[in-house]
């Protein structure tokens, strides 16, 4: 490097600096205040997603991927499932509110007259929302939807679909088998595809004890709408949600 390079390369270095000290610093006071906004604005999300869901005590959530449209198989058994759920049980009926599964839950309640809810989120892009819903309330946290979409259910019924459907799954599997979720019961529609997810699970996780064999009974895999019915008709109905709440308090043991 010549010595005119040397001297461009320091003005260039001095300017940036100059440049660096011009910007505003983020300062404690500001972190904490920014701090203070976000959890103002988490809270309220959740206060109004509860506050929605105590409407609807008695509900069942459907998931599964949003890219199936109506001559799918499965978006026809998910369609027909939640118009039976509102028939024959009198539940409402719980989504994300997009298309594919979520739609067709919805619009199985919907068309069954029934309680259609979604739960959905704001997105960079414009979320597609589907049209059978007859209530819902919005998210702009995904964690905050995660929760809601779990937080009260009878039961949790899963359909095929991508990496979201599989992060909820292995989440509430994961709240069922720590004892955080009690008694739900996760019905896993699509043996074609649940199956596969099985095997893999018995190959490699449960062959390196990563789970417990009684870890492979928290779900049901079944394409008997029927017994979907079944299973749902047999589960206890959940008066309240208990909560002995915060992180010093006294975790009792899960009762076998």
């Amino acid at each position: 490097m010549d010595l005119e390079e040397k001297w461009k390369a320091r003005r260039e270095e001095r300017a940036l600096k100059r440049e660096a000290r011009a910007l505003p610093a983020w300062t404690r006071e500001k972190m904490e205040e920014t701090a203070r906004e976000r959890i103002e604005e988490i809270s309220k999300e959740f206060k109004d997603g509860f506050s929605f869901l105590e409407n609807y005590p008695k509900t069942v959530t459907f998931f599964g991927s949003n890219q199936f449209k109506e001559d799918n198989t499965y978006y026809q058994n998910a369609r027909t499932l939640a118009g039976r759920i509102v028939t024959e049980l009198g539940y409402s009926v719980v989504s994300g509110g997009g298309p594919g599964i979520m739609e067709a839950a919805n619009r199985g309640a919907f068309e069954a007259n029934g309680e259609s809810l979604g739960l959905t989120i704001k997105l960079p892009h414009e979320q597609i929302i589907n049209k059978f819903i007859s209530h819902e309330v919005d998210s702009y946290y995904f964690f905050v939807r995660k929760v809601l979409l779990s937080f009260s259910s009878e039961a949790f019924i899963f359909f095929p679909g991508g990496y979201g459907t599989l992060d909820e799954f292995f989440e509430i599997i994961t709240l069922l088998q720590t004892g955080k979720i009690v008694g739900t019961p996760l019905i896993c529609v699509g043996k074609d595809y649940w199956k596969a997810l099985e095997r893999f699970m018995q190959a490699e996780l449960l062959s390196r004890s990563t789970i417990l064999p009684e870890d492979l009974l928290l779900y049901t895999i079944t394409d008997d709408l029927d017994e979907v019915l079944r299973i749902i008709r047999e589960t206890p109905i959940r008066v309240n949600l208990p909560f002995k709440g915060g992180i010093n308090a006294k975790v009792e043991p899960v009762k076998e």
